[in-house]
């Protein structure tokens, strides 16, 4: 029980580090990158493109949507304009997990105090700079907990069966992706639980995988919340988000093996290939889906929509 309250204390670390990392860059870029958002999306794939570079710098894809979704209720952007941005977003959370694969554990505290030096700054930009680092500095550190902590909570008999049930059923690791990512609200964190179990020979590469296919459909929850209320092409929009994350694991999920193989090639390290298949499976599903932004707004409008479909 004290190992569980610990990694708890530990994935509270990790999730106010990503949101102090997430705030110190919003605050430096919001007004800009909202502008870009709404003047640079005349077709999908500058969409995919401005996607991936707000999602680098806010590091969060949900924060992304949920941006978007509010634009859209504010008539600043078209549903079919969000597609090519959610696409993009998928992409870009990736370079968080590639950034927290990083084998940087001597620079955790002078990062911290970089961040510290920088936050007293009576300066806004040096002040927010300051706090990103210092977020930082606190996801590094909880990846370093969720490693330490691993073996531990597998010699606990609840969480020991539980490790064999996934390893042992790949649908239900993508169902335990999905519900782990709905209740935290980070599929960056349950990917990042995820890469720390697997440093120490605790999850299956397979296993490993489901999970994070399955942290991309539970990342839809917050920007379906926030849709509520913002008029039909805003619930559209998060339609969407469900829909493109949905069905990419459902393509993907025969595939998982392979997916793994293909990560053995990509690096020797386990937790860096997991870092390396996020990547894979979320560029190649948007990508994909990419050439069929028009028709498939057409389908998401016929399900969830009840106005007339354009042709253009």
């Amino acid at each position: 029980m004290y190992q569980l309250l610990l990694f708890i204390l530990t994935l509270g670390v990790f999730l106010f580090g990503m949101y102090l990392l997430r705030t110190g860059l919003f605050n430096l870029s919001a007004d800009r990158l909202k502008n870009l958002l709404t003047k640079l999306t005349d077709s999908p794939w500058k969409g995919l493109l401005l996607g991936m570079v707000v999602t680098t710098i806010l590091q969060s894809s949900s924060a992304v949507s949920i941006i978007v979704i509010g634009l859209v209720a504010g008539k600043m952007l078209t549903f079919s304009q969000s597609i090519g941005i959610i696409l993009g977003a998928n992409i870009g959370t990736t370079v968080t997990t590639e950034i927290i694969a990083l084998d940087i554990d001597a620079m955790i505290l002078p990062m911290a105090g970089i961040g510290v030096v920088l936050f007293l700054i009576n300066k806004k930009s040096f002040r927010n700079i300051g706090i990103a680092i210092l977020g930082l500095a606190a996801v590094f550190g909880a990846m370093w907990g969720f490693q330490t902590l691993a073996e531990p909570l597998q010699g606990m008999q609840f969480i020991g069966q539980l490790f064999l049930v996934l390893d042992n059923n790949l649908f239900y690791a993508v169902v335990a992706g999905a519900l782990l990512t709905t209740i935290i609200q980070s599929s960056t964190a349950t990917t990042g639980i995820t890469m720390g179990f697997i440093a120490v020979g605790i999850l299956n590469l397979d296993t490993a995988v489901a999970i994070v296919l399955g942290a991309n459909i539970g990342t839809c929850f917050d920007a379906w919340l926030a849709s509520i209320g913002g008029g039909r092409e805003a619930k559209l929009t998060a339609w969407s988000h469900i829909w493109l994350n949905v069905l990419g694991v459902i393509v993907f999920f025969p595939f998982i093996g392979v997916l793994a193989d293909v990560g053995t090639y990509l690096a020797d390290s386990p937790d860096v290939q997991v870092a390396h298949i996020s990547v894979l499976f979320n560029a190649l599903s948007s990508l994909i889906a990419l050439p069929f932004v028009n028709k498939f707004s057409k389908f998401i409008m016929k399900i969830h929509g009840r106005f007339p479909v354009n042709d253009s």
